[in-house]
């Protein structure tokens, strides 16, 4: 279940979605919420983006990444 974004934790690895010139979807690597922004979780570094909602990360979705 999609959160509000104001209630991300800080952090922690989480899937973010995002809008975009191709629409909503989620991003398919974990972020994680720092005080002065977001970014990816597995290269460290700082990401440009304006995401709307997040869930917990799974490393494994059977139901694909879809919003839903």
């Amino acid at each position: 279940m999609w959160r509000l974004l104001l209630e991300a934790p800080y952090e922690q690895d989480i899937e973010l979605a995002v809008i975009d010139d191709e629409g909503v979807h989620a991003l398919v690597f974990p972020c994680q919420r720092l005080s002065d922004g977001w970014i990816d979780a597995i290269s460290r570094e700082m990401l440009d983006i304006h995401p709307t909602h997040w869930r917990p990360w799974q490393d494994r979705r059977s139901n694909g990444s879809g919003l839903h």
